[in-house]
Formats: structure tokens, sequence, C-alpha cells
């Protein structure tokens, strides 16, 4: 059998794009409550268009989601007639601490959290929580300009603390930043930045870089302080670069981007700066606040594992002409198309042999055991009459992938935590802010304008799922 006896089979979902309940029971304004819907939607998560407030004239999809908060007891259950082994969320920082690095933690925050994560254990399921989910408080965005201030440093800690106190007896795997990568991609999404007219955004984003790992290592050393048990790891957006052809050139910007995604994981894993990031940053004229103790709290935080999202490899070239009459659909990454590969309705280019060369990759590069904590397909799904959903799209594009992890345990050796597939259930699209964009095994009925009754419904996939965890990934 290729998959280990306790493979961490589940699905994984973040309270932005799918818990709703942005003002209830306490809590407070966060980043990803103020990305709007629409052609604003990329200004606001790059940074360059100023929103720290909502308005009228933008709607805001995660203020409801699909109201998680008021149905996650029936999400469980649907999650636990799967056969879940795992399942990935992450905590709302601002339901919590709702100011950010408020003293004294919102009680009814911490409440929810303990019943959701009661609810996981009563299926024997276990949480993996993300610690700050594209996430920063408002009022830190307003008072600190969010991670371009050293004092979120102690802001995070402080939210850590409160968390290990409050749910160390119900949550053993932690992660400490999603994607954490995606900062120098959407800079507002990932760390709450927004850049004034003549700043230097690489001197900000490499700063704002440098306190977010201070940050993560610190979290570590406390979590295995507190909660010996605990398993705390980092996480990326995956997928290997693929050189456009076999020029030199080409092949050195692969490698060169491949490096880009993998500089901040060289230094959760390997407790240092790489030496060619050091260069990086001098000749680009960056002059990092960094701390002799910086560098040992860095050597000491190293993670447990490395978890990272994988939907598609990713293909570059040294010619700006390739890059300018090349490029698809995927508005976070630069990349051109790959001529072998078919792609989704959003551009997103399917790569299931790509997810064996990354899980390859990863490993060899930081020899820790792995875990892929988010992969799926995003497509627009149809409500037949009789009420079934069939996405043989889905399946197909899982198993594909599914088939490559398992090569990647069989014949390669890769030590494979888990899976957890992204959007298990229908969620908010992170880049799009659609609904109408699915991943989830189960369909939830409301639409790209806000409509629909949240009514859940079980898709095709959902039982074949359900099949691969019982089969323990033998019958795909």
């Amino acid at each position: 059998m290729a998959f280990p006896s306790n493979f961490l089979w589940g699905g994984a979902t973040a309270a932005n794009q799918c818990e709703g309940g942005y003002d209830a029971d306490g809590r407070g304004l966060s980043s990803v409550d103020v990305i709007p819907f629409g052609p604003d939607r990329m200004r606001v998560a790059r940074g360059t268009m100023r929103m720290l407030e909502c308005d009228d004239a933008h709607t805001y999809p995660a203020h409801e989601a699909i109201d998680m908060f008021h149905h996650y007891k029936e999400d469980i259950a649907l999650f636990a007639e799967m056969g879940f082994k795992v399942y990935r969320l992450s905590i709302a920082w601002t339901r919590i601490l709702p100011n950010g690095d408020d003293e004294v933690p919102n009680e009814q925050g911490i409440a929810f959290y303990r019943s959701l994560f009661e609810e996981c254990r009563k299926y024997n399921i276990e949480p993996l929580v993300t610690i700050d989910h594209f996430d920063t408080p408002i009022a830190l965005i307003q008072r600190y300009g969010g991670w371009k201030d050293r004092r979120m440093i102690g802001a995070y800690l402080h939210y850590c603390s409160v968390l290990f106190e409050a749910f160390d007896d119900l949550v053993t795997y932690w992660i400490t930043f999603n994607e954490i990568n995606m900062l120098l991609h959407l800079p507002f999404m990932g760390a709450g930045l927004v850049f004034e007219e003549g700043e230097n955004q690489a001197q900000v984003e490499y700063q704002a870089a440098h306190y977010e790992l201070v940050a993560s290592a610190k979290a570590v050393k406390l979590a295995h302080e507190r909660m010996p048990k605990a398993k705390i790891g980092c996480m990326l957006a995956a997928g290997q670069y693929y050189p456009y052809s076999c020029s030199p050139e080409d092949v050195w910007k692969g490698f060169e981007k491949d490096r880009d995604n993998y500089f901040f994981i060289d230094v959760q894993a390997r407790g240092a700066y790489p030496v060619w990031a050091w260069k990086r940053m001098e000749n680009a004229g960056i002059h990092l606040d960094c701390t002799e103790e910086d560098l040992q709290v860095l050597k000491e935080g190293t993670v447990n594992y490395i978890s990272f999202s994988y939907y598609c490899s990713r293909c570059t070239s040294a010619d700006p002409e390739i890059i300018k009459n090349h490029a698809r659909g995927n508005a976070v990454f630069e990349a051109v198309v790959n001529p072998y590969l078919k792609a989704s309705d959003w551009g997103w280019q399917i790569d299931p042999l790509g997810l064996r060369v990354t899980l390859n990759t990863l490993y060899d590069r930081y020899e820790k055991p792995l875990f892929i904590v988010e992969n799926g397909f995003g497509a627009v799904d149809v409500v037949e009459e009789d009420g079934s959903i069939h996405d043989p799209y889905r399946i197909e594009y899982m198993r594909a992938h599914i088939k490559a992890m398992k090569e990647a345990i069989e014949q390669d050796g890769i030590p494979l935590l888990g899976y957890t597939s992204w959007g298990c259930i229908d969620l908010v699209s992170a880049s799009t802010g659609e609904m109408k964009k699915r991943y989830g095994f189960i369909y939830v009925d409301k639409d790209n304008e806000g409509n629909g009754t949240l009514e859940r419904k079980r898709k095709d996939s959902f039982f074949w799922y359900k099949n691969v965890i019982a089969t323990n990934g033998e019958e795909l």
C-alpha cells in the first residue's frame, strides 16, 4: 500500500473565504474584509489602492462568504461523512483580538473556535490550523502600516500565545503563515501593505518579509515551549517553474523564479538567509532592519514540516516578447502558456507530474516531512433538475494528482504527511472574489452577486473522494 496507514486525508478552507460573520460577536475588521469584488479587487490586494474601510460603492464577499460561522456543525458533519482524517482551517485574527493586540482576548471568539475544534474531535478529525491566512487586523494597519513595522512581531506573538493557551488540548498541527511568499505578489492581502507614492516597494516588501520570518520563528519556539506535542510548519504557494525552451537564458530564468519562490522557506526550514538573497538585496539597495538577535531567532525557530499549495506548474522565459505574447490567465504569477499542458477556464494549467516534481524538489532541498495543504480544480458547476451535480472534470484532476502523490511516495520515497484538497466546500475565490469558481465536493447555493439559500448539496466528487479515503488512496 503506497499511502501509510496514518496518512491524513482531508480538505482545506480559510476563515476569510468561508466563515462570514465579519462583525459578529465582537469581531474586528481585517484586511480581507475590505478587499472588494470587481475591478478594484487586485489593486487593493496588491496595495496600490488604499482601502482600509468598507464603502457603499463596493461589495465585499468575505462579509458573509458561505456563512460557515452559522453552518460549521452541518459542514463538519459532511466532512465526517466523507471520512476526513484532517480539516485544515484558519483562525480569524480579529475574532480573537478585535484590534489585533488587545490585552484581553474576545471570549466569544475563543468559544466559537473551541466549539468548532470540539466538533472536529467528535468525528476524530484532526484540526490543522493556519494562524494567519491573509489576515492583518485593520487596526494594526492603521497604527503600524501592517508588517512594515517591527511592532507587528510582538502583536503576532501575543496572538499566538492566546491561541496556544486556548487550544493546546485540541490542536496538534499548526501553520504560521499561509503562502508566505504571496507577500511579494499580493502585498496587501499577504501582509497588510499599502504603498505610498514614491515609496521603495521592494524595500518595504523585503522588510515586511523579514518581520514575518522572525515572527514565524518566534511562534515555532513558543509552540514547542508551550505545547511539547505540537507540530508547527510553514507554507508556500508552490509550483515548479519550467524554462520555456532549453536556451540557457530560459533555464536560468526558471532557476531564478524557483529560488525566489523558495526564499522564505529556505529561512523557515534552514534557519538562515541563503547567500544569494543577501547579495540580491545588496545589489538592489535594500537595507534590512535585521539584528543579531533576529538571526539567532531564525536559527532557533525552524519548522517541523513544510506544507504547500499546488495547483499548477509555471513556465517562464527570458525573452520579453515571449512573456508579452504568451502570458496566461493566472493574474497573480507572471508566467507563459506551456504548450504541452491543458488549462482550466481560469487559465490555470493542469500538470499532475509537476506535483511529483515539486514534491521531490522540496524534499531534496529541505529533507523535512511534506504536507500538501491545498490542491484542487476551480470550475463552473451546474445543478441538474434533480439536484445532482456532475463534476467529472474535478474528479479527473484530483485522480491524476493523487496518482502523482502515490508515485512520489512509492517510487521516490517522499515522506508525505497528508493531503487536504482546497475548498472542500465551495467558498469565495481569493483571487477573483467569485463564487462561480467552485472547488468543493460540497455545493453551496450562492452566486457572485450574493444571492442564494446557502443550501449545501453533495456533488459526484463527494462520493468519489469518500471512497478514495475509505480505501486509503488505493481506489481512484
